[in-house]
């Protein structure tokens, strides 16, 4: 046994290419997708997209894990050859139950075709007792049958019955006159009819047919007849409802629509000819001062309907609601005619009057009726009829407005709407309105001066005449809002849009502390605030003398920056509110972008004025600096005096800008922000002319440049008893920029003698950067010579372009 395994252990040393157990054997993939669900594995060796070299590089990542490979490699043989006893195994077992499985598989094809022979026995029985059903339900169905045939002409000849006695009732009512009995009866008679439309091939079914049609022509003329005596009889003009006229229009509703219709507008045309003589233009009843006696004209003429006329007319109909329709529609073309011919005489009092009432009168209308008659297409009296309805006023459209934004009433603006073209003059009254609202309060800063605020993140330091401004823009829009939501809304927008700008330049602009700086560069550098914060360049020229701004002036420079920014958020509420109450196509010309410019480009004034202060501030300090003798420096001690000055300046001007910015933080860090990607250039700019300098004077800047960067790293939070930590966006601007100058002045302490020792050190302090003027101006402040600068020029050059060739290599690779 021994010898055995011996054996085997060293059959398994030996790899022979030709083995077959070593060929790869690929299965179907739906094969593979089985074997998977069935036997699960994690190992890397089952996986089908195994790959040997990648398996033995993670098994061995470093060299030093080679030391155990005779470890892996026996416990691989030991995995090898347990699947190979396995699968011994499972071929002898499947071997020995060949013979069973034989018979197995011919007891369950025997199985099969006896359950198939029993499944067509029940089938065949099922057949059987389906037809045996089907004999026993045949008499029952015919039963059913005839029940239903009995019950249809029971039915039909109770029809025929009831359309027989009522032709005979009808036609004797018809003799009689009697309207009464005709009304109550020719309603049924037509319907019992139409049942009978199947059997119109039966010869007395046709006979009844015709006797209906006759019948209805004879009524048809003889309520002709009596509404033509009412209309146009010798006491039309006197017409006095009775309840014989009651019946005559149900008979109408029954049997001839378009003379409904005439009817209806007989009505309309006599209840409403007094009106038209009353109020026509040449009378003095016409003119807009009086309109709200044309509403109470109406009013009296209703009360008289629902007194005399109510209970003639059915009430769908709709008849006191018609007459308030052609009253509105007779109105509104008749104002319009005498508006335009007496414009001149319209002032803003009388529109403003006319148009309170008439919209208080569209108000009431539409709380007392539903608009059913406005609606043709859902109109009984009308939708059946495929023409287009007219009143006396042919040139009047069912469409009462041109306005495409769906109405909360079909009332609103029914009148109202011919005003839309005279309400030019009420936004020219809104305009003179708001101009004086705008002097007022440039009065008001002229006379009491600016407003002091306290500050704090609780205090709101805007100013109160803009919120002023925006209510009364809000009472302005609300109530033009009223009388139209058309055309005058966009001359409302332009209207809005001229005061905000005046507000802009005569309120916060003006007040802005005055600089020696020309206004037009600082709209100038304002714009390019807006655009790109960080780059903005320092605004101040050495030896320049500039005012400081006393702290009332920053106050007031962050009031106007925060007042700018509550008008900028408004705007878009503004905005949004006049879109909502617009008519949808013009919703698209609804923009106050360029107004929200102005007040962005009012912020970046603002904050532009903070920073050229504060940088006026630390200017001697920096000056100063430069003017140090740094070569005859002898000591490092603390932080020099110009350092200290500009700490000073820092902590007395930062609190104050942060105090008064409190509800606008986001403000502060842009100014925060953009005060040191301008100041922190501008220092270094200032170190550069610090020359010549030794290695005490450089340490000693070192320090200073590390307590500034400190400093500077706290900007946000400085003088608060509780830090706050400032955005990763500015905390990655000091670094990056104080980094670089201290690394300039690591630079300026590093060893020349060494060209190329020297040139590495600077390109890897510099983070490679290989700007000559750059270099040069750190050779002169360490005091090198002309002659001796174009060798560490040239050097530089070359290593430079070497890293640039590297890198560019390495990038080659990659791709």
């Amino acid at each position: 046994m021994t010898t055995n395994t011996g054996g085997t252990d060293a059959d398994d040393d030996v790899f022979d290419a030709d083995d077959d157990r070593y060929d790869t054997l690929v299965l179907p993939p739906d094969i593979q997708q089985v074997i998977d669900q069935i036997l699960p594995s994690t190992d890397e060796i089952d996986r089908i997209d195994f790959n040997a070299v990648d398996y033995i590089n993670q098994l061995f990542p470093t060299e030093q894990s080679l030391a155990n490979i005779d470890e892996v490699i026996g416990g691989v043989k030991s995995k090898i050859r347990s699947l190979d006893n396995d699968i011994r195994l499972t071929i002898r077992g499947h071997s020995d139950t060949g013979i069973d499985e034989h018979k197995v598989l011919d007891e369950a094809r025997n199985a099969i075709a006896l359950l198939y022979q029993q499944m067509c026995e029940i089938k065949d029985k099922a057949d059987k007792s389906e037809e045996m059903v089907k004999e026993i339900t045949r008499d029952i169905k015919q039963l059913d049958i005839a029940k239903k045939n009995l019950t249809t002409s029971i039915t039909t000849l109770n029809n025929l019955q009831t359309l027989i006695e009522g032709i005979d009732k009808t036609q004797n009512a018809v003799k009689k006159k009697s309207y009464g009995d005709i009304a109550n009866l020719i309603h049924p008679v037509i319907s019992v009819l139409e049942h009978f439309q199947p059997y119109m091939s039966i010869p007395q079914i046709q006979e009844l047919s015709a006797n209906v049609k006759e019948l209805t022509v004879q009524i048809n003329s003889q309520v002709r007849k009596e509404c033509e005596d009412a209309f146009n009889g010798p006491n039309a003009k006197n017409f006095t409802p009775n309840p014989h006229f009651a019946d005559v229009c149900k008979i109408i509703d029954v049997i001839d629509p378009k003379l409904r219709l005439d009817v209806i507008n007989w009505f309309l045309k006599t209840h409403l000819s007094e009106y038209t003589i009353l109020y026509q233009e040449s009378q003095e009843l016409a003119w807009l001062d009086k309109i709200d006696r044309r509403f109470a004209w109406l009013k009296r003429a209703l009360v008289e309907y629902d007194e005399k006329y109510s209970r003639i007319f059915p009430s769908h109909w709709d008849m006191a609601e018609r007459l308030t329709v052609e009253f509105c529609k007779i109105t509104r073309r008749e104002l319009a005619n005498i508006m335009l011919k007496r414009k001149n005489e319209i002032d803003v009092k009388l529109l403003r009057f006319a148009l309170e009432k008439t919209v208080g009168f569209e108000t009431i209308v539409e709380k007392r009726f539903s608009g059913n008659t406005l609606d043709h297409a859902n109109n009984p009296i009308t939708n059946h009829l495929n023409v287009k309805i007219t009143h006396s006023n042919e040139t009047d459209d069912l469409n009462l407005s041109t306005n495409s934004k769906l109405k909360s009433s079909p009332f609103q603006g029914i009148i109202s709407q011919c005003f839309e073209d005279h309400l030019d003059i009420y936004i020219a009254e809104l305009d003179r309105s708001l101009s004086d609202q705008i002097q007022k309060f440039v009065d008001e800063h002229k006379k009491d001066g600016y407003p002091v605020f306290e500050g704090g993140e609780d205090t709101n330091n805007v100013l109160p005449t803009s919120g002023e401004l925006f209510v009364y823009f809000r009472n302005c829009l609300v109530q033009c809002a009223k009388l139209s939501t058309g055309q005058p809304l966009l001359l409302l927008q332009q209207t809005f849009q001229k005061y905000l700008r005046e507000y802009a330049n005569r309120i916060l602009t003006a007040n802005l502390p005055k600089t020696n700086t020309g206004a037009s560069t600082l709209v100038g550098t304002a714009t390019i605030f807006i655009q790109n914060l960080p780059n903005i360049p320092s605004m101040l020229k050495e030896g320049e003398t500039i005012t400081k701004l006393n702290e009332s002036e920053i106050c007031r420079s962050c009031s106007v920056l925060c007042t700018s920014e509550y008008c900028v958020e408004t705007i878009q509420q503004l905005e949004d509110k006049m879109k909502e109450k617009i008519t949808k196509t013009l919703v698209d010309k609804i923009t106050f972008e360029s107004e929200r410019t102005v007040f962005k480009t009012i912020i970046a004034q603002s904050i532009q004025i903070l920073i050229q202060d504060l940088e006026n501030a630390c200017e001697p300090a920096l000056i100063a600096m430069t003017k140090l003798s740094w070569q005859t420096l002898e000591t490092v001690g603390d932080q020099s005096l110009y350092v200290t000055t500009i700490i000073n300046h820092l902590k007395t001007i930062i609190p104050i800008i942060r105090n008064h910015l409190g509800s606008s933080r986001k403000y502060f860090i842009q100014f925060c922000t953009t005060f040191v990607s301008s100041f922190i250039p501008k220092f270094i700019n200032h170190l550069y002319r610090c020359k010549p300098i030794n290695m005490i004077g450089a340490e000693q800047l070192l320090l200073d440049t590390h307590s500034l960067k400190t400093v500077l790293l706290d900007l946000p939070s400085i003088s608060l008893t509780v830090s706050r930590k400032p955005p990763p966006n500015f905390t990655k601007i000091v670094l990056k920029g104080m980094t670089r100058a201290e690394m300039i002045l690591k630079v300026v302490l590093t060893p020349h003698e060494s060209a190329r020792q020297f040139v590495k050190t600077y390109l890897q302090f510099m983070n490679n950067d290989g700007d000559v003027g750059s270099f040069q101006k750190v050779l002169d402040m360490k005091a090198i010579r002309k002659p001796d600068q174009a060798h560490l020029i040239e050097r530089l050059k070359k290593e430079h372009a070497a890293i640039l060739a590297s890198h560019q290599q390495q990038a080659q690779q990659q791709q």
